[in-house]
């Protein structure tokens, strides 16, 4: 090996001790939210630098040697104290700049303000967040450009990625068909396929996702639906126009939960409308540490 060009960054002492403490290439990554050829990439780098071998692989894992060992005692500290530096630099910057969370029509409405309310209590500072809103495509754009640091959107399970954004689940989704309580549907638990084809219904714009994903499983099958009533920009401007009208709206699951005075949920015979919420970020270690705490904390880990 060449003798070392430089020192080692924090990246790499994390990957080597995610490595050390896992026993597993393949759980390091999963954990450091990285592939594992970049994480391999980076234990090799580091192995570079030290200009010794600092991990002995097999088939049943990695283990570190006897060099990798005595590095895996220092890094540990290393690590420590970066993380205290990382939480002191946050409080000092995270008042003057707002958490910019980018979230689609739906999420922002039904999901996300329980979420952020929830988040704000658990924090003893206070973490800003400037929420922007806009349709599922919007929001990656945002977060591709580095407009926002996060963000939340629906996508199809059968939708083929279009950018380079990291995805993170957050939960799942179906598109259903909101009936109004009024309506002559609203006694039955399924519609006929003809019905809902031939019926004209309050629909979100073309851009939406769960106007997306309801075209494309049409499409799949040869199907198209009928002209909208009406195509509206907003789920709650959808819900509200399908009951001024008296007519069934096609929107998120979420977005009618506890509606149960105002609407049925119905299901099409023969088909289902499943997709997902995700969050997106342009890459882990480009999320501050205000963002962080949030992603975390959307992700389960209530200790961010």
């Amino acid at each position: 090996m060449s003798k070392q060009v430089r020192h080692p960054d924090i990246a790499e002492m994390r990957a080597f001790c995610a490595a050390v403490d896992l026993g597993s290439l393949g759980k390091a990554a999963r954990l450091l939210h990285l592939s594992q050829p970049a994480l391999s990439k980076r234990l090799q780098t580091l192995e570079k630098i030290a200009d010794v071998r600092l991990l002995d692989r097999s088939p049943y894992g990695v283990e570190p040697t006897p060099a990798g060992s005595k590095l895996y005692t220092e890094a540990r500290k290393l690590l420590s104290q970066a993380e205290v530096i990382e939480e002191m630099m946050g409080a000092l910057s995270v008042n003057d700049f707002p958490i910019r969370l980018a979230a689609s029509h739906t999420a922002a409405e039904f999901i996300i303000p329980t979420k952020l309310v929830e988040f704000e209590s658990k924090h003893e500072r206070h973490l800003s967040v400037e929420l922007l809103i806009g349709n599922s495509g919007v929001v990656r754009e945002l977060v591709r450009t580095g407009r926002a640091e996060l963000g939340i959107a629906a996508t199809s399970t059968t939708e083929e990625k279009q950018d380079e954004l990291k995805e993170l689940h957050f939960c799942d989704d179906e598109v259903v068909i909101a009936v109004p309580k009024k309506h002559a549907w609203a006694k039955e638990k399924e519609i006929d396929l003809d019905d809902f084809l031939n019926t004209p219904l309050i629909l979100r714009d073309p851009d939406a996702n769960s106007r997306r994903t309801v075209d494309h499983v049409l499409e799949d099958r040869g199907l198209s639906l009928a002209s909208p009533l009406a195509e509206v920009g907003s789920t709650s401007a959808a819900k509200s126009t399908a009951i001024k009208e008296n007519v069934p709206v096609v929107v998120s699951s979420q977005a009618v939960e506890g509606e149960e005075a105002r609407f049925v949920v119905c299901s099409v015979r023969g088909l289902s409308f499943p997709r997902q919420f995700v969050i997106l970020l342009a890459g882990e270690e480009s999320v501050p540490t205000g963002a962080r705490a949030l992603l975390n904390y959307l992700l389960g880990d209530k200790k961010g």
